[in-house]
């Protein structure tokens, strides 16, 4: 990989990991449209890396209370055995398990049939219709009326976590289906996409994971200046998307990125039809 595209890719991986357009997508169409080179396990066990650090440095507090209040539901700790915030833990720990699964039993079907250019258009579309539907919703409601993180409860959390998984086909977004599913479940924008977030650190985490695998199992040649410079910019990029995606959801909701979506989505039929 050149330097040039370590820069793009990786930029696009720490942004578009968060941002409800689908960073599979993104991370598969220049090497589709401008013909570069797979970048190889390596790269993507780098970036996984950056964007997994940004999200727990972000959330570090959420964090750090929700794996304080873990351990005491297992050990019993009064004070912290019947907070909310061991609840979310195990809330964020279930809803984990489809993706898990799906990942497990589908990723090499998902590989070897589902990466095209056509299938990208096709789910960048749909998801992104249903993305500003679930929006529209939530704009129409007042704020008294929006459903508490609290009232979630282990359910709505589990269908969320469904959602989850069908974002391993590509052009989905995780993202994206997670905050469309929370909005049309009541929940705030803000808590809606909150909630994706913290459930992005076990699936990032299980990504990285089993690339890390597959790259040792591999036995490929590793460049640790290039994977450096691309976790580091993934990381940077993706704190920085977080932290200003917040606030710009409070601002003009989900409806920019429905329309990127929209026009990505038709750009890129045009592409394959053309």
């Amino acid at each position: 990989m050149s330097t040039l595209e370590v820069f793009i890719l990786a930029i696009l991986q720490g942004l578009t990991e968060f941002l409800p357009i689908s960073s599979s997508a993104h991370l598969i169409l220049p090497s589709q449209i401008l013909g570069w080179q797979d970048q190889g396990l390596g790269f993507d066990v780098a970036v996984h890396v950056g964007t997994l650090l940004a999200v727990l440095i972000y959330f570090r507090q959420e964090v750090g209370a929700m794996a304080v209040a873990w351990v005491g539901t297992i050990t019993n700790r009064s004070q912290t055995a019947n907070s909310f915030d061991g609840k979310l833990a195990w809330w964020i720990l279930f809803a984990t398990i489809p993706a898990g699964l799906f990942g497990l039993f589908g990723k090499n079907f998902i590989e070897e049939n589902l990466r095209s250019a056509l299938v990208i258009a096709a789910t960048t579309l749909l998801f992104g219709f249903l993305l500003g539907f679930a929006d529209f919703k939530a704009g129409k409601r007042r704020n008294e009326e929006n459903k508490p993180l609290e009232k979630l409860g282990l359910k709505g959390a589990m269908l969320i976590g469904f959602a989850q998984a069908l974002a391993l086909i590509p052009g989905t977004s995780r993202s994206g289906i997670t905050m469309t599913i929370g909005l049309m479940l009541g929940l705030s924008r803000d808590n809606a996409a909150r909630f994706s977030f913290l459930l992005s650190i076990p699936a990032i985490a299980m990504a990285g994971g089993y690339l890390t695998v597959k790259l040792i199992i591999a036995g490929e040649g590793v460049d640790w200046s290039m994977l450096a410079l691309g976790s580091t910019l993934a990381f940077v990029s993706a704190y920085a998307c977080i932290h200003y995606f917040l606030i710009l959801l409070e601002k003009v909701g989900m409806m920019p990125f429905v329309i990127y979506r929209l026009l990505l989505g038709v750009a890129l039929l045009w592409f394959v039809l053309a």
